[in-house]
This record gives structure tokens, sequence and C-alpha cells, in this order.
């Protein structure tokens, strides 16, 4: 590791009602990976935000290059080498990749925009990364771990002198993240610093120089990381050691009758004759690379995509789902991936976000009844423990674990039979992500079945009772928990694949 290129001393930085930054230190060397930790609503996102100009920080200062700087905007810190790759997604679905990437940037011949220059130039960037995507390609049709690689190819094509990565890796699967520490270790031999957010231990111990971490806004401290262990960090994020082992056998009755039952599913290009059935009591884990088509399956489920063939069964009756109003009527709740596009309005309150699902109970007359509204929402805000000032609080000014939480609520509140749950721990902490699977697995023991999709191994092995596995749009196999190990759900994830 280098000298340091960027230091931030004493950094404060209110909201309403929140001090989401309290006297923060914080550098970063040359050629150095320096990972960022604390629970959600630590203050990480905040403080990144501050650096690249997304905030005004109260006060405090920043040296970067040896200089002291304040950057007004992003285009500003981009325009000086520092870059940040959002945890929420922020390109434009109705571009093109390559649009996207270049977009204030665009390459032109005379005054028209040069598209082919762009399409040429997005390609090295994907071939940088080994990954396959058509920069001609709509952004909106791409899945949520696509999108979140295009972001990082943008980020990439910028200059950098230091890039802040925040969750890089909470949609990709473990090709595509060994892709991209490829790419960041040639980063650091650029002497590039890195500055990487994440929640995922694992990859903290593998990837990074060393740990700084946050808990409410605070500095705790800075560890080298072969020096320390997860239970080091973890005990500095959250004051306590938190073990998730998988598990060893189904907590499901062997009489448990079959609540859903799908039966040659077929939706477009990624659901390919698709049959499984889920019990009552069962937590159902689908695992899968990514385009194995696990999310299409369960949109085509909901009604969110319409499916081509196929019958659905719900407690033994055939049923027919046009749409999620559909799904809902007949108890099936969906947690989508991509939370912010389809699982929340970020511009409504935790109170109104809570309810949503179930707005029908909250409206006398013409008018909804706030207090009742606001009294569910409070309810559930103890229970899954959001950290919010009030239940008046906007979602968009939450962390992005409590938004996850906040999504939950809503599904709860609304007291669904059957819940699929798409990647429902994604940008989630440690310690918020042991309180989710204990909410998973009480949900389950009070009769609720289901669905989890998941692109971390650990966490299939850890919440489910049975595995089933998918591949290119097909199921390829279902293994009971006792005998699942990384190794056969691997097997049967790469079976069709080249």
């Amino acid at each position: 590791m280098g000298e340091v290129i960027l230091e931030m001393r004493g950094i404060d930085k209110s909201f309403p009602g929140v001090h989401a930054l309290n006297n923060v230190s914080f550098d970063v060397r040359k050629g150095e990976v320096h990972a960022l930790m604390g629970e959600n609503g630590a203050g990480k996102s905040t403080l990144m935000k501050v650096l690249t100009g997304i905030y005004t920080k109260d006060s405090g200062s920043i040296i970067f290059e040896g200089k002291e700087v304040e950057f007004h905007n992003a285009r500003e810190a981009q325009d000086a080498g520092v870059v940040i790759v959002h945890q929420e997604l922020n390109m434009m679905g109705h571009l093109t990749v390559a649009q996207n990437i270049f977009v204030g940037r665009e390459f032109k011949k005379g005054i028209k925009i040069d598209d082919k220059k762009m399409n040429e130039e997005a390609k090295k960037l994907f071939d940088m990364l080994h990954i396959d995507i058509d920069p001609t390609e709509t952004m909106s049709n791409l899945t949520v771990g696509k999108q979140q690689m295009c972001e990082i190819a943008k980020a990439i094509s910028h200059k950098a002198k230091v890039i802040v990565f925040d969750e890089p890796s909470s949609a990709l699967t473990e090709a595509e993240i060994d892709e991209l520490f490829k790419i960041i270790r040639d980063l650091k031999k650029q002497d590039i610093g890195i500055i990487y957010i994440s929640h995922r231990m694992d990859e903290i111990k593998v990837i990074t120089d060393r740990v700084t971490v946050m808990r409410d806004g605070c500095y705790v401290g800075t560890l080298i990381t072969e020096n320390c262990t997860k239970d080091d960090i973890i005990n500095m994020m959250v004051g306590r050691v938190i073990y998730e082992e998988p598990k060893s056998h189904s907590m499901v009755p062997e009489d448990a009758p079959v609540v859903l039952k799908v039966e040659h599913l077929n939706a477009g290009r990624l659901v390919k004759d698709v049959s499984f059935e889920l019990r009552k009591g069962e937590i159902l884990g689908f695992a899968g690379l990514m385009g194995a088509g696990r999310t299409e399956t369960a949109r085509a489920i909901f009604g969110a995509d319409p499916k081509e063939s196929g019958e659905i069964y719900i407690n033994g009756q055939a049923i027919t789902i046009k749409s999620p109003l559909d799904a809902v009527k007949n108890g099936i709740g969906y947690l989508s991936e991509d939370r912010k596009r389809f699982g929340i309005v970020v511009q409504k309150t935790v109170a109104e976000n809570s309810t949503m699902a179930s707005l029908e109970r909250y409206i006398k007359s013409i008018f909804i009844d706030k207090k009742a509204e606001r009294d569910t929402a409070t309810e559930y805000v103890d229970r899954l423990n959001i950290k919010t000032p009030s239940v008046d609080q906007l979602v968009v000014n939450l962390s992005g674990g409590n938004q996850q939480k906040v999504v939950l609520a809503k599904w709860l509140v609304r007291n669904c039979d059957i819940l699929i749950f798409d990647e429902p721990t994604r940008g989630i902490d440690v310690g918020a992500k042991s309180e989710i699977y204990k909410l998973i697995n009480s949900l389950a023991q009070e009769g609720k079945s289901i669905i989890m999709i998941s692109s971390e191994m650990q966490e299939i092995l850890r919440m489910s009772d049975r595995v089933l596995v998918m591949c290119e749009g097909r199921k390829t196999g279902e293994i009971p928990i006792e005998q699942a190990t990384q190794e056969s759900i691997m097997n049967l994830a790469t079976r069709d694949v080249e």
C-alpha cells in the first residue's frame, strides 16, 4: 500500500431527526482496498455520499491528493477522479446499456451522437470484466445482477483515482464475484484506492487490506484485515458474536399438506417447464446462477409477468393469476429483489408503505384511517427493529436494509399464507440478516409457506428445508436439506452449462 490519497476528518452530517454522521474520520491509500463496515443505518453510504458531493457535510474536511476539496455534485467528484458505484441502481431503463455507461460523456460524430463508437467502447469494458452483456440491449431488459455489472463498468470507464464500491456484489453470482475481484486486484496494481462497502464477511477477508467499522453514525475503529477475525469485525459492528450454522434437517412434518403446486410452467425465455410443490410451513430454497430463471419463475407465479402455459394450484384448487392483484387475493406475497422499483414507494412514509398491500382495511368511507395505519406500522417497526425516527419518516431517508424491512412489513401486514422472498437479505448487514433469518423461521413455524430465492450459498444452506436448483430456465433437481452441500447444489446449477 502506498501513501494516503484520500482523508476525511471529523465529518458531521444531520438530517431531520437523525444525526447521521458524528465526527467521523476515514482514509484510503493508493493501491489499497479499505473496507467500510457497519450495520444498516451506521452511516457508511452517507459518508460516501458526502465524499462524492451528493450530500453537503455540516462540518469537517476532505483532503484529496494533499489538498482540501469539497465536491458540490457527483460530476465534480468524477472529474477529479473519485467515482462511486451505488448500492441502489441509478441506470435509466429506457436507454441502451452503452448509452447509460456514457451518459453525459457521449461520443460524437459531428453534431450527432456516435452510438457505434459507444457500443464499441462499452464492449471493451465488458470484455475486460469477462461478462457477456450486449451494449445495444435496453437497460430495463437486464436482470438486477447484470444492471449492477453495468454500474461497475460505468465506474471503471472514468479515469478514477479512488473508486467506492457500495455493496457491488449483492446481486452477483459467485462466478461474477470472482471476476469482480480480478478487476479490483488489477485496479490495485494501478495504484487506485478502493473503498469497499459490503456485509459479506467472507469477501472482506479475501479482498481487503484494512477494515474500518462504523456504528450509529460514529467511527468505532480500524483493523488490519489479515490480523483480525470475522468475530472481531462483527463484535465491533454489533457488540455481539453471531453464529449462522447450516440447517441439519427439515423442520417440515412429513404429513404437511401441499399449499402451492406448480405444473409445467412456461414463461418467456427463462422459465421452461418448471414444476414443484411447496408444503405448509416449508422454506423452499431456490438456488442457481445468475440467469437461471429463479426470479422469472417467481414473477410468473405472482402474475408480474405473463405465463405462456402451465397450471398453479393453491390448496389443491386450480387458480388463475393474471396480475399481482390476483396473486395477493389468493394469499401470495412477493418481496422483489429490486425493492426500489417494485417493493416500496420511496417518497411515501414508512406507515403508508407498510399498509400499501392492505389499504382496503384502513379506508373509512372515502378516507384513510391514518391513526390505525400508524398504529399498525408502529407494531411492525418494533417487531422488525426498523431504524427510523418515526413511522411518518419518508422511506427514501432510510438505509437500504431498513427499506428492505419496510417491504417485509408490507407483506406481514397483509398476512399472506405463501411468501416469495427474492434475495431477502440483499444489501443487509450481518446483524439485520440474523434478525431476518429469525423472522423467516418464525413465519414458517406459524405455518406460513416460503419460497426463498438467494444467490448466497450459505444462506440457502442455513435457511432451507429443501433446495430446488435451476439452470438456464429449467429445474435441474431438488435436494433435501439433509443431503445438500455447496458441491451438490453447484453440480445441479451448472448441469446444462457448457
